[in-house]
């Protein structure tokens, strides 16, 4: 059976290894180590991996935001600050000469792993700023 690295997988998953990494983390997709022990690479399934990208994919074609998101309104950046409040969350996005905030809640910020340095797309709709991370 063929096996794939969190790396390979982010690749044909169409997102960042770190996403692919947070998801393995979670057991939304299952790994195993290679080799013995617990110093191997984790590898996933094939057939872990393609059933995982079915039900991706069925998940963002119900998601009727994703479907009728506009390029022309994404930047994509790099996440500058991160300030945590006791329930709300501050995002900001360096894109570019753009600044773009986002106020989101504190429990998104964690769930979604948000940090200083990583590459993220802030999407506005309105007066709304989503995040989306890649």
């Amino acid at each position: 059976m063929q096996h794939y690295t969190v790396g390979q997988a982010a690749h044909l998953l169409g997102v960042s290894t770190d996403t692919a990494r947070r998801w393995a983390d979670a057991g939304k997709i299952p790994t195993h180590r290679e080799g013995q022990g617990t110093s191997g690479r984790r590898l996933i399934d094939g057939r872990d991996l393609a059933a995982f990208a079915v039900n991706l994919a069925q998940r963002a074609q119900d998601d009727d935001d994703s479907v009728r998101s506009s390029v022309r309104n994404s930047f994509p950046g790099i996440i500058t600050a991160v300030k945590l409040g006791d329930v709300s969350a501050q995002v900001e996005i360096q894109a570019g000469p753009h600044r773009l905030v986002s106020l989101l809640t504190r429990e998104s910020v964690e769930e979604l792993g948000l940090e200083v340095g990583m590459r993220a797309s802030a999407r506005v709709k309105s007066t709304s700023v989503h995040i989306d991370i890649s």
